[in-house]
This record gives structure tokens, sequence and C-alpha cells, in this order.
């Protein structure tokens, strides 16, 4: 994987509708029966010529579509805006090009048109391939429709992907062994693996601290994540984000812009972005509700809040937040990119050499690289460092 975020630019075009909001979900989602999707492919366009002025020509590298729900996006729509993007950025004919999509029939019959339209991989929001914890996690379809999702998946594209969620109530270590092992006879190349974690603001929340279900403890989440990770080595998938894992070659380019602290332009109601202009990087943030995304739109050609600088100490604290997450690590030279200054100046050496002591990171000639138990308890080590 290269490391060099110099070059990169993605573009994250967000869609803000689902069929039903999961219970566990704190991203910018609404249920809408009625969408005017003439409109829509309209204002994404005209946010992003907005976003052009800003950043100029940049090379993009990378396209995500997600959500929300993109599967549910008129095909029609999704293929405006790449002929948009490839009209006012310079866009390589083999970018990677992907779409979120859930597994029910309806949205699966759709992915020819996706592909016709310019998708070239999609990430499936599988989440399990249990009946009984899909209708706990609020899903839409069945293990069935999700297989079938992943089948139709592999013959229509050349690269997928697709999530689960463990560490579930009720489940234990060998539930989740036996469901990882049938995941593994569909994965093609690329695997997303997330716990389950309670984010304030979603019904879980409400419904844990009710006392209605409880999530495994911190010691028993760290045996489901060794668990995982020990499984997917041995299936030749080893983990390079503490999340995704991936054969070589099979890594999410998207994703990994996001990771190595590469630029971003954010579109469509609550997208983030972190974009260089003149130098300078900016935190860019849109409008989140959509009625209010559309109509300042139509007013000012786009729903950004006013960019914020990032300042150099901002920059080191989000490309570490970032960037030890990835099995790689973080390339010094990039550090003394966006600080300004010699690493050394920018991170306390004596911080460094306690963690390298406790075995959470090596420092290599060009790296600081977490350790297998570094990425397992990336929070805590982050906190101390930072």
């Amino acid at each position: 994987m290269p490391d060099c975020s110099d070059d990169l630019f993605g573009v994250y075009v967000h869609w803000p509708f689902c069929k039903a909001k999961c219970p566990y979900c704190d991203f910018n989602s609404h249920v809408s029966d009625t969408v005017d999707h003439e409109k829509w492919a309209a204002s994404f366009v005209k946010e992003i010529d907005h976003t052009t002025q800003q950043t100029g020509k940049r090379n993009v590298t990378s396209i995500f579509f997600g959500g929300g729900t993109p599967s549910l996006m008129n095909p029609k729509t999704v293929e405006i805006i790449l002929n948009h993007i490839a009209k006012v950025w310079n866009v390589s004919p083999d970018i990677e090009i992907t779409l979120e999509a859930n597994p029910t029939s309806i949205e699966a019959q759709k992915f020819k048109d996706f592909k016709a339209a310019g998708i070239n991989r999609v990430s499936i929001g599988v989440q399990s391939l249990r009946d009984d914890d899909l209708k706990f996690l609020g899903r839409q379809h069945s293990a069935q429709e999700a297989i079938g999702a992943i089948k139709t998946a592999e013959q229509i594209f050349d690269r997928y992907s697709f999530d689960l969620i463990y560490a579930r109530p009720e489940q234990n270590i060998n539930d989740w062994k036996n469901e990882l092992n049938d995941a593994l006879q569909y994965a093609q190349g690329h695997l997303s693996l997330y716990q389950l974690t309670i984010e304030q603001g979603t019904p879980f929340y409400t419904q844990a601290a009710r006392g209605e279900f409880r999530i495994p403890e911190a010691d028993q989440a760290g045996e489901f994540y060794e668990v995982t990770q020990e499984i997917l080595e041995g299936a030749n998938m080893p983990a390079y984000e503490i999340s995704n894992h991936a054969i070589a070659g099979q890594e999410s380019a998207h994703n990994l812009t996001y990771w190595q602290y590469g630029d971003y332009a954010g579109i469509g109601p609550g997208a983030h972005g972190r974009i260089t202009i003149k130098g300078q990087k900016f935190a860019t943030r849109v409008r989140r509700a959509p009625d209010v995304w559309l109509d300042y739109v139509a007013k000012d050609g786009h729903g950004y809040h006013p960019f914020q600088e990032v300042s150099q100490d901002e920059r080191l604290i989000e490309m570490m937040m970032m960037g030890l997450r990835l099995r790689q690590g973080i390339a010094l030279k990039n550090i003394e990119k966006e600080t300004g200054v010699d690493w050394r100046m920018s991170i306390q050496q004596d911080k460094i050499n306690h963690l390298i002591d406790g075995d959470f990171i090596k420092l290599t000639k060009t790296h600081i690289v977490p350790t297998s138990k570094g990425m397992q308890k990336l929070n805590a080590l982050l906190s101390y460092l930072l």
C-alpha cells in the first residue's frame, strides 16, 4: 500500500435516505417516502461546482457513495454525478468508485444499472448472517437475501466487500467463529468487521441504559477481536486497518485516503471533508437536514458551513488518530509535511519510548507502526500519546 498523502484526493457523496433507521446507527440518515431524484442530482452537481472553485482541478483518486443507503438512489442520479465529477476534476480510467448497498432483493436488482452508471465496487451492509440477529439489529433483509446479494455482486462487479457486526448481545465466541467461517465462503477479497458499539442518541443507547440488553465486557470483546484476527489471517485476509481485512491489492483506496490523511471533498447533507487550499488544510462540514441542504444549494450553490482552518497541532492529532489505525502505521515524512517540523519535535519522545517498551508501537526508519497489541488498545494508546 502506498502511504504518501500528497496525491490523494477522494470525493465522498452522501445520500441521506434509508428505508428504515437502524437502532444502532448514528449516521446522518432519514426515512422519506418521496424523493425528487432530478432535484437531488441537480443539487449535487451545484455543490460539486462550488467545491471545484475552492480546490481547483484536482486529480480524483477515489469516489465513494455513502449514507444513508445509496443503493436507494436512482442509478441515473449516480451517472449524472460521476459524469460531472469527471468533467470538473481529472479522473483516471481505473479509479475506484464504491457504492454502499443494502442486500434487500430490490436493491440488489439494481446492481447492473449501477455498474452501467460507473460504479465498479460495492460495499454491502450485511451486518449478520443470522436471522435473529438481523431482526435485533433492525435490518430489513434476511440472511438468505444477504447471501443472494453477495452472489449477485460477485457476478457483476470485479470488486466487492461486505460488513459484519460482532460482539452482539448473547453472541458467544463459538457462534462468531462459525459465522465468520460462513462469511469467508462468500468473501472475495475484502471484509469489514466491526464490534457493536452503543452510540449516544440512538435507540440502542436508551435500551442498553434500561438494561434491556448488554454487550460483552472489555475482556470478552478483546477475545472476539483476537479470534477475528486469527481466523482472517489464516484466510490470507489480514487486517490492514483495525476493522478492515483484505487480501493484498484489495484494500479500499477511498478509506485509505482517510486513514493516510489525504484530502477529500465531502458532498451532500452532513458530509465532512478535508481539503487543502493554498497550502492550508481546511475542515469542511455540510448542513445535515436534507431539506435545509436543498434550500441552501438552491440559494447559494452549496450547503457548506464556513470552512475552518485546521492548525498544525490539530493536523498532528487527526493524523495520529487516523494513521495508527493502519497496520502499516504513519509515515514520518507525512507528519513532518503536516506539522512543518521534524516529527521528533511534534511528539514527546519519552512517550514514544514508553509505548515501544510496552509493545504498543514500533519505530522504524520511516514509520510509527502499531503492534497487534497497540491496535487492540488504540483508544488508550492515543489518549496517552496525544
